[in-house]
């Protein structure tokens, strides 16, 4: 019960028009629910922070290419994350590189690599960890690594939100925000992916705005039965004078003991900062628990 004083505050609208085919059309679907579910989705990144206290076996390929699309270096790993007294530690089980993937004092020579292993590698015991989801993305970094970390979880794990502390890119991020959303058309379906139901939301560049926007694509399916997201597929490409960058990325999720963890990522970047060389990289990891 409201006490005196107060006043209810009406749930936000979204403003733009959402394409929906004739079975989502059929549930008396709730548009504006549905992309208010889609904003504050917790699922995606819990998952990836579960990762951190469960045992796991990882397949890891990162390759590193030129301008030509030759490979020029690379490493095949696989990996085994141990957990004990609540703490992590990554074992290397087999490990296989080429060119100049790492430096001579054993530091990678490509800052891609050097962001993965910051992401999902635990040389040393790291202790102590929670999964607690509300405010992680709003502590502030500390150092590069920890500043690209979170504008790479901002992009994955809450896209639509502004990304802070990357220049000349302004809102370009915050996709439901009014003068952005009229620049793309956004879709919601129903499908099937590996045996399971799902809404699938979706969004593209509209005509006349492709070189306008952050996302070329975005597209993220959700389990019917508890709209956890099961898969996201990004495209994103940016330029300016100062950097540039194509990336495009695939993560699917599976659901271990009642628990929703990633199970497949897989990414594929060329990018360049001005201060730095440019870097093409693939990557795939394939986790199993």
């Amino acid at each position: 019960m409201l006490g005196m004083g107060q006043e209810m505050v009406p749930e936000s609208r979204f403003s733009q028009p959402v394409n929906l085919d004739s079975i989502v059309v059929k549930t008396n679907f709730d548009v504006n629910a549905f992309i208010r579910r889609v904003q504050r989705d917790t699922t995606f990144y819990k998952a990836f922070k579960s990762m951190h206290f469960v045992p796991y076996d990882a397949v890891n390929e990162i390759n590193v290419y030129d301008r030509s699309g030759d490979v020029i270096a690379s490493l095949k790993s696989r990996t085994k994350q141990e957990i004990n007294n609540k703490c992590r530690v990554t074992k290397i089980k087999e490990h296989q590189c080429t060119g100049n993937f790492f430096k001579k004092n054993g530091d990678y020579n490509f800052f891609t690599a050097s962001l993965y292993a910051f992401l999902f590698f635990a040389p040393e015991p790291v202790c102590n960890e929670n999964d607690i989801v509300e405010g992680s993305l709003e502590i502030p970094p500390k150092g590069e690594m920890e500043k690209c970390e979170r504008q790479l979880k901002q992009l994955i794990f809450n896209p639509g939100s502004k990304v802070s502390g990357v220049p000349f890119m302004g809102d370009r991020a915050s996709v439901f925000d009014e003068d952005e959303a009229k620049k793309y058309d956004f879709r919601i379906v129903s499908s099937i992916l590996d045996g399971q139901d799902c809404f699938v939301f979706s969004l593209l560049p509209k005509p006349g705005f492709e070189k306008k926007v952050l996302f070329d694509e975005l597209t993220t399916w959700f389990r019917k039965g508890d709209y956890s997201i099961i898969a996201r597929n990004y495209s994103l490409s940016y330029h300016t004078l100062f950097y540039d960058f194509d990336v495009k990325m695939k993560v699917r999720t599976t659901r271990v003991n009642g628990k929703l963890y990633p199970e497949r990522i897989d990414y594929d970047g060329n990018w360049h900062i001005f201060t730095k060389k440019r870097e093409q990289v693939k990557f795939l990891a394939i986790i199993s628990y």
